[in-house]
């Protein structure tokens, strides 16, 4: 069971930003978020963290299939190198590789 991570941000923009509410909107309009709207979200809503919060939290983090899929793409989109898409979404080096030769062959990906 996951949490419902719409009603989450959802209540946490009307209760501490209302006023920014309007520009979160066109994500918040989506049934369901996806992992990789959660993350838009929080960095846009809280920006960054300090480094020390930044590696602890970073133990915590999971991806499904279908983020890993929108990650990959976001790189094929954007022509990154693995070294440059790990810093953009704060993943391991390694992490990106072995991602990129599970999903290798994968249809999803070859949009």
């Amino acid at each position: 069971m996951r949490p419902n991570y719409k009603n989450i941000y959802t209540d946490i923009l009307q209760k501490k930003f209302p006023n920014r509410y309007d520009s979160f909107a066109n994500i918040l309009s989506k049934e369901e978020l996806s992992d990789f709207d959660v993350i838009k979200l929080n960095n846009k809503i809280f920006g960054t963290t300090d480094k020390n919060n930044e590696s602890q939290n970073q133990k915590y983090k999971s991806y499904d299939r279908s983020t890993i899929l929108e990650i990959l793409g976001y790189q094929d989109k954007n022509k990154l190198n693995n070294s440059q898409l790990a810093d953009h979404f704060k993943l391991s080096r390694n992490t990106v590789s072995k991602w990129r030769k599970m999903f290798a062959d994968c249809s999803e990906l070859k949009n």
